[in-house]
């Protein structure tokens, strides 16, 4: 879109956790097509076909949209002290690569991955996503794992030229500080930030200002109709001056949240965004 950011939808915004049935990435592009969207990120989760033939398919299907594949998020943990399961989520994140590679998708969303001594997400969420360390190690030995397994994977990242996102995503990257600490030691080109509007629950603009001179992607949450775990009454326009004053050139792909109907919600929040971003220097 000329003189803004383009906007992207997550197949994420289509998928209703615990829902009997869910739309395919094929329905959901067609429908983010429909809609007027300029790109789909792809959740990794929700592909259920991996073979070529397939991918390949996807990328007809969004050209013949008049869209991009623009993202992939993917799921992966590096946060444990068994050495086994670290290489296993290695080896989990270059397949996410190499399969972004394959899908023409530019940028991989990764995660540090988080301790998992909460019983349950719903028990994180209402600790505002704290969450103490195992028994016998710290934080500091997480970081360690973190920035030696993303490190491993750079290789990879740089011959396919796909771009790692670190997402704001709870566990050691819950704050701009501990998301920094990692990007800064790894201190590559093929490792940027991934900035969520919505994962920041305290100090919110502070620490959005903190990461988007890093950032080479955009989540733009929305909660119509109300969140399943908290709502964020986040001012789009202050967060596009954030952007602005960064010169972010790079992608907004929204990641709705909310109970409402999406077929509702999401032409909502993509008029939202494209009224907020559209003095962006996105071309």
């Amino acid at each position: 879109m000329a003189g803004g950011n383009r906007i992207a939808t997550s197949t994420y915004s289509f998928y209703r956790f615990g829902a009997e049935s869910n739309p395919t990435v094929d329905e959901c592009i067609d429908r983010a097509g429909q809609m007027g969207f300029d790109g789909v990120e792809i959740l990794e989760l929700q592909l259920h076909r991996r073979d070529n033939e397939y991918l390949q398919s996807l990328k007809r299907r969004a050209f013949d949209a008049g869209m991009s594949l623009c993202g992939l998020a993917a799921h992966q943990s590096f946060v444990s002290p068994d050495a086994n399961s670290r290489n296993e989520n290695i080896k989990k994140t270059i397949d996410s690569v190499e399969l972004a590679y394959s899908l023409g998708v530019p940028t991989v969303r990764i995660n540090t991955g988080r301790w998992g001594t909460s019983a349950d997400f719903d028990t994180l969420m209402a600790n505002r996503g704290i969450e103490p360390a195992l028994e016998g190690y710290s934080d500091q030995d997480a970081f360690a794992w973190v920035i030696d397994a993303i490190e491993q994977c750079l290789p990879t990242a740089e011959k396919c030229g796909v771009v790692l996102g670190l997402e704001n995503h709870w566990g050691l990257a819950r704050t701009a500080d501990g998301l920094l600490r990692i990007v800064n030691a790894v201190d590559s080109p093929w490792l940027g930030v991934t900035m969520d509007t919505g994962n920041f629950l305290d100090d919110i603009y502070p620490q959005l200002e903190a990461i988007a001179p890093r950032a080479t992607f955009l989540h733009a949450k929305t909660y119509y109709g109300g969140g399943d775990w908290y709502e964020l009454d986040l001012d789009y326009d202050r967060i596009a001056s954030i952007m602005n004053q960064c010169d972010y050139r790079g992608w907004v792909s929204l990641e709705f949240e909310g109970k409402e109907d999406p077929t509702t919600a999401l032409p909502k929040s993509l008029a939202l965004l494209r009224e907020a971003f559209k003095g962006g220097s996105g071309k």
